[in-house]
């Protein structure tokens, strides 16, 4: 592995390569999360040895520092830092961007057309999609207030909640009191941070997005829209199903959960070596 930095006017953008130097007709494959860095995407890397793999920390994030005086995962900006790193490799390349980072990746093919010969969003949190997307905003908003009156175990409580919940988000689950860290083996007392950055407020432009499906279907990247056959019917399954309808397209199925490429690195391994095989078949 390869570790390398992007000095750009109000941040540093920390990045990783894998792999050998693309064949002839083959483009690095990008990979994005939000809010995970660049260690999430490593144990996949080693399942593509053949490919040059690029993971890197979203600004504010990981190693890469910024210095723009905000705290925010705005996508559009995260969208013009990779539209600058793309073309410090090089030009085009193919994407693999999963959660929050499918939301950037979609960002920056709306805007960047040219980037991206193949995207594989896999599982957006994108709530505005969903027919409940009213109710499923309040439910968020129920793990943000567990977070900020209760602190990071009461938060995280809550949000693997809403995370595992199936189907529409209803009167019962928002009328019900949130779920005890204690079940989780999370802990209940309170350390007094509040700058998580999945639970704080810095993740709400990532929530709040709704394509431009008119611009995706006007894109010359290839757009797959992919989801975990052991997702079920929770909110990022759902999002992700609605997307694809909305662009006249069904989800592509792929192994594992909404972290199925990763390894044992956040104690959730998915399937990585058959998420591997899964996205090679799918990038062509």
């Amino acid at each position: 592995m390869d570790t390398r930095t992007l000095r750009l006017d109000d941040a540093d953008l920390t990045y990783d390569l894998h792999g050998p130097d693309p064949a002839p007709g083959q483009r690095p494959l990008l990979a994005v999360g939000q809010p995970m860095d660049a260690t999430g995407f490593r144990t996949l890397a080693a399942h593509l040895p053949d490919r040059r793999v690029v993971g890197y920390d979203p600004r504010g994030l990981g190693r890469s520092a910024r210095r723009d005086g905000r705290t925010d995962h705005d996508p559009r900006v995260q969208a013009a830092d990779l539209h600058a790193l793309i073309g410090e490799l090089g030009g085009p390349v193919d994407v693999f961007a999963s959660s929050g980072g499918a939301v950037t990746a979609l960002t920056l093919v709306e805007t960047r057309p040219g980037d991206v010969r193949v995207l594989v969003a896999h599982e957006p949190p994108l709530i505005g999609e969903l027919p409940d997307a009213e109710a499923a905003h309040r439910a968020w908003q129920g793990v943000r207030e567990a977070y900020e009156t209760k602190g990071w175990g009461a938060g995280m409580a809550a949000f693997i909640g809403f995370t595992s919940w199936n189907g529409p988000y209803t009167e019962e689950y928002l009328a019900a009191a949130p779920p005890d860290p204690a079940q989780f083996g999370l802990p209940a007392e309170d350390d007094g941070s509040r700058d998580d950055p999945l639970l704080s407020d810095r993740s709400a432009a990532v929530f709040g997005v709704v394509p431009d499906a008119a611009a995706l279907a006007a894109a010359p990247t290839r757009v797959v829209l992919a989801v975990g056959e052991e997702t079920g019917d929770t909110v990022t399954a759902r999002t992700t199903r609605a997307l694809a309808a909305r662009l006249g397209q069904e989800a592509v199925v792929f192994p594992s959960h909404h972290g199925g490429f990763a390894g044992d690195e956040f104690g959730h391994p998915g399937r990585p070596a058959e998420f591997a095989a899964r996205l090679r078949e799918v990038l062509g």
